[in-house]
């Protein structure tokens, strides 16, 4: 092979190769956020109107899905089990959602531009059998991933500060 057509090669496969490499701009950073920001919100907002299918496509409907909760017991592993969970307790009559507030969120996109991770303060109000029930300021962490061009939460984790 010639020197000229080495350089020729060279230079197809660099540019081949640049696209992979690639970092999002600030404006498609931003852009990401937002939808983002939409994904995280509908996690919780979808229960007014205990719209599930808005539920279930903020979540990432595999095995390796989970959630941690306040409480040890309530740990969720696999979207089988979280499914089940809805059915069970948020699509029960006795629960109503009633108001919820997202605060102090902050995201942060990996360089590649397909996963992400945020940190948040909720406070979810309801009522189980007409009694109230509340998470006030309760700290929020989650991952997501992008899949097939959505956002999807992989995982969460639901915590009280104990002083």
């Amino acid at each position: 092979m010639s020197l000229k057509a080495s350089y020729l090669l060279a230079a197809v496969i660099l540019s081949l190769s640049l696209p992979a490499c690639t970092i999002l701009s600030k404006a498609d950073v931003e852009a990401e956020k937002v939808e983002i920001t939409k994904v995280v919100r509908n996690s919780i907002g979808w229960a007014l109107d205990k719209d599930r299918e808005l539920l279930f496509n903020c979540m990432a409907q595999d095995t390796n899905f989970f959630i941690y909760h306040p409480d040890s017991g309530s740990t969720i592993v696999g979207f089988e089990a979280f499914s089940k969970m809805v059915d069970r307790v948020f699509m029960n009559e006795a629960f109503k959602a009633t108001s919820f507030d997202v605060r102090d969120m902050r995201i942060t996109l990996s360089r590649s531009g397909d996963v992400a991770w945020y940190s948040a303060v909720l406070d979810d109000f309801g009522e189980w059998d007409g009694q109230p029930s509340a998470w006030i300021n309760t700290r929020w962490t989650g991952v997501l991933e992008k899949r097939d061009g959505r956002w999807q939460i992989t995982q969460m984790h639901f915590s009280f500060a104990s002083g």
